[in-house]
């Protein structure tokens, strides 16, 4: 990807080298904690890191930044500023106004809106103070653990959360609470991956654009494909237990990722990502 030397997000808060307290979790899709929670009984990420307001503060400690971690910094810092961009314009062809939400660096644990998490969680997305949480060692995981090496891999993993920023504009993160509080766990489920694989879809639109912008370079795509289909449900259980189980999924296969991402990619515009309705996930 085409990143170097180009305009970096303002909306980045460095929270590195502070700890929070009072250890729970959440996480990016859920993309780790799938490991912890989906396999022991069919819970999700969504449902940790609701509720768990409060409790928990950030205590500063050391903290030396690496010149790889300055350089990741400085790379995820440009994804949301194009994330920005492109959303704006988006928001604004639909007659709407787009927010930016703010990007927290931290190491080891944090404090959200959402509750306390701890890096084995992977990044994610805190609806209650429209922030995005990634911890930069995140990157190695995903290079080393899933096999998704590339830094447009990690810009996906950026634009999925970003897409559930999208998601708490439009209103949809609301209505998801509802299904939550309505549903039993295995029906919540249902919606709760429809919802996953949406923010799959808007992370497409936005690598529609950052192509219409010439940021793509050969293999880009093919690193984001990757990285979605890695962290498919039933490739995280297969890979932890040997098996999977349909009924826990909570953000859809591998091919159901890639697959929504694509169409996001190919179309470029809200239109057409409607997870909800779609009969054929």
């Amino acid at each position: 990807m085409q990143w170097k030397g180009r305009r970096a997000s303002s909306n980045v808060e460095d929270r590195r080298g502070r700890k929070g307290t009072g250890l729970i979790g959440g996480g990016i899709g859920g993309i780790v904690i799938l490991l912890i929670v989906t396999l022991l009984g069919g819970g999700n990420a969504a449902d940790i890191l609701s509720g768990l307001a409060g409790g928990g503060s950030d205590t500063g400690t050391s903290y030396t930044e690496t010149a790889e971690e300055k350089e990741l910094a400085e790379f995820v810092s440009v994804v949301l500023a194009d994330t920005e961009d492109v959303w704006t314009e988006v928001f604004k062809k639909e007659g709407k106004t787009y927010e930016n939400p703010t990007l927290v660096l931290y190491t080891e644990s944090v404090q959200s809106a959402c509750g306390t998490a701890g890096s084995s969680v992977g990044p994610f997305y805190c609806p209650g103070d429209r922030k995005l949480y990634i911890d930069l060692s995140f990157y190695d995981e995903l290079r080393q653990e899933f096999q998704a090496p590339g830094d447009f891999a990690m810009a996906y993993v950026i634009a999925h959360e970003v897409g559930h920023h999208v998601q708490t504009l439009l209103g949809t993160s609301d209505k998801l609470a509802q299904y939550r509080e309505q549903l039993s766990k295995r029906e919540y489920n249902k919606y709760q991956v429809r919802f996953e694989l949406q923010a799959d879809y808007l992370a497409g639109v936005w690598a529609n654009h950052a192509q219409g912008m010439n940021l793509l370079e050969e293999g880009d795509l093919e690193e984001a494909l990757t990285a979605a289909s890695a962290v498919g449900d039933d490739t995280i259980q297969k890979k932890a237990q040997g098996y999977v189980v349909p009924e826990s999924f909570t953000h859809g296969t591998s091919e159901q990722r890639k697959r929504w991402f694509y169409k996001g990619f190919e179309n470029g515009t809200l239109q057409g990502g409607d997870t909800f309705s779609a009969k054929n996930l």
